[in-house]
């Protein structure tokens, strides 16, 4: 194949080859220059679909059916539910409460219904976990409270009614002898998890997360910041876009927030 070149017979040989040289250069100037900004263009492109799915991931996030509730997994990856309120506190005696697992509530009016699901068969180390989270899950929590008393039970041992009648929603009958954990540190970390392409934010007790280390984790006691607040917070540092959920899944009162 061969190239054409135009020549201007009113210039020498030499202005012609001097022309054409600096025809090149522009050339491969403008070359480099295209190529750059291909460059810049491509890792523009490819940032922004990273961070799309990082969106898609934050936002579309499978539910499990146990989010509906407060919600964490043990050390040793036993699942513990609590209720949010009276009628979740309902729910999960009356749904979920079965014969192997073990009822946890803070020795105070107000308090989440904690099940831990299979914990007759756990040791004391993994009860004492859920034992803490019953304590932050209470109204101690709101106010202000460092620690907290909780008990647990058997199904056997809780019942909804008395021999004066059937109780109140939320309210509860219980019998023989409780297990204590006293004193329970009212802390709790939060942190999130990719779970099979999902983005999940997760609450656990302090005793857990001694154990598991999860990177990134925050740590919560009751303090002075708004839990509106709070949340907006827990959202930024943690890079998850559902401050309602997190709002679901967090003590209700003040914290104090520590990276």
């Amino acid at each position: 194949m061969h190239e054409e070149f135009e020549l201007d017979f009113t210039k020498s040989a030499q202005e012609n080859a001097s022309d054409y040289f600096e025809a090149s250069k522009q050339a491969r100037k403008k070359k480099a220059g295209a190529e750059q900004a291909i460059k810049e263009l491509e890792n523009k492109l490819k940032s922004e679909e990273e961070e799309r799915k990082e969106r898609k991931i934050s936002k579309i996030s499978k539910k499990e059916w146990f989010e509906k509730f407060y919600w964490f997994f043990t050390s040793n990856k036993m699942l513990a539910i609590g209720g949010r309120d009276a009628m979740q506190n309902e729910l999960i005696n009356s749904k979920y409460f079965d014969e192997k697992d073990l009822f946890f509530h803070a020795d105070i009016f107000g308090a989440s219904v904690v099940i831990l699901k299979n914990g007759v068969e756990a040791n004391r180390d993994i009860k004492e976990e859920v034992a803490q989270f019953a304590a932050s899950f209470s109204r101690a929590w709101g106010s202000g409270m460092a620690y907290a008393d909780v008990y647990s039970l058997k199904r056997e041992q809780v019942s909804k009614s008395t021999n004066k009648g059937y109780l109140a929603t939320g309210s509860f009958a219980m019998s023989g002898e409780r297990e204590w954990f006293k004193a329970m540190p009212l802390i709790l970390y939060a942190f999130t998890e990719i779970k099979e392409d999902s983005k999940k934010f997760e609450v656990i007790p302090s005793l857990t997360y001694d154990k598991i280390k999860p990177e990134k984790a925050v740590e919560l006691r009751p303090g002075n910041i708004k839990k509106s607040e709070a949340a907006k917070k827990l959202a930024k540092l943690l890079e998850f876009d559902d401050i309602d959920y997190i709002l679901q899944h967090i003590p209700s009162g003040s914290f104090s927030i520590k990276v």
